[in-house]
């Protein structure tokens, strides 16, 4: 979606629902080398009260083949002709979800495998800590005993960066207690459904990386509660699918995505400021390291693409 068509989206939620029924939104882009153990825990799940909603963004892999393998009652496919990005599939499949009457609405990647109780401990966490989100502990695949996030929240003094709990450490128990936190990656989160007529959708403008950033961000404003449940598990294959953390994909829509969020939630003032701290800390990197002058063109790109489009919106 263009700039000049963007617009905040609200949703009305409809009266009727079946109780406790969880609307699984998942998006998929050649997803094939993740999808048979993404099934697999799905499939091995307490909690059975559960729609698989799959919006595929115009795989050229076996994708759609093993998502018509995996068809069964509980489950839909909606296939995009084109690329839409990971921000309005999601939104796509959130309102499918909604309209077929979920209570709840969990965004959950499939580059991920989850714990046979993963899903009945979020949902029993929105009633024991009276919430409107949860999320799990979230391990890297590899090492599976090292920590990817358990639970975030968001810098101020850094304009509002966020940041991982206990990334890359070993459990302990702090890191393993039941919290309220600001921010937690979608890569998986449980919503009762009212949050989105609140909050609004994704914003489509990011088009991948700070989409949750931004929703998260616009759910804290709005005092909306999440908790962090531990008892909850998914071991996460960070990166599987997008090239890598250093990737020039990663780097583009990384600091596209960046400069978006800055621009249109800190003021021009503020995000001038850390656009400009920014760009002077690749500059730096760049002079001293030639490695990295490509991945500086490339987010330099990518700032001033999401200064553009979060000034013309």
């Amino acid at each position: 979606m263009g700039a000049a068509e963007y617009r905040e989206i609200t949703i009305e939620v409809p009266s009727s629902f079946v109780p406790g029924k969880v609307g699984i939104v998942t998006v998929t882009f050649n997803s094939e080398p993740v999808l048979q153990d993404f099934f697999a825990s799905l499939d091995g799940q307490t909690y059975s009260n559960f729609l698989l909603i799959a919006v595929d963004n115009a795989s050229a892999d076996q994708t759609l083949a093993l998502l018509e393998q995996h068809r069964s009652d509980r489950q839909f496919v909606l296939a995009n002709a084109e690329n839409l990005g990971i921000a309005e599939a999601n939104n796509q499949g959130i309102c499918a979800a909604i309209e077929a009457g979920c209570e709840f609405v969990m965004l959950l990647n499939n580059d991920v495998t989850l714990d046979p109780e993963m899903l009945s401990k979020l949902v029993e966490g929105l009633d024991s800590y009276n919430c409107q989100m949860t999320v799990p502990l979230m391990y890297f695949h590899e090492p599976a005993n090292r920590i990817w996030a358990a639970g975030g929240g968001f810098h101020k003094a850094l304009g509002m960066r966020v940041y991982h709990r206990h990334a890359h450490e070993a459990e302990t128990p702090q890191s393993t207690t039941p919290k309220r936190i600001d921010y937690a990656p979608t890569c998986c989160v449980l919503a009762r459904r009212e949050i989105f007529a609140h909050v609004g959708l994704m914003d489509p403008r990011y088009f991948v990386y700070y989409d949750d950033v931004d929703f998260m961000f616009r759910a804290r404003q709005a005092d909306i509660h999440m908790f962090f449940v531990p008892g909850a598990k998914l071991w996460h294959k960070a990166n599987a699918l997008t090239g890598g953390a250093e990737s020039d994909f990663t780097y583009y829509y990384g600091a596209r995505g960046r400069s978006l969020f800055l621009y249109k939630h800190l003021g021009r003032f503020s995000a001038f400021v850390f656009f400009s701290l920014h760009v002077a800390l690749d500059l730096s990197r760049a002079v001293f390291r030639k490695t990295f002058r490509h991945p500086c063109k490339l987010k330099w790109k990518g700032m001033r693409e999401g200064r553009r489009v979060a000034l013309n919106s």
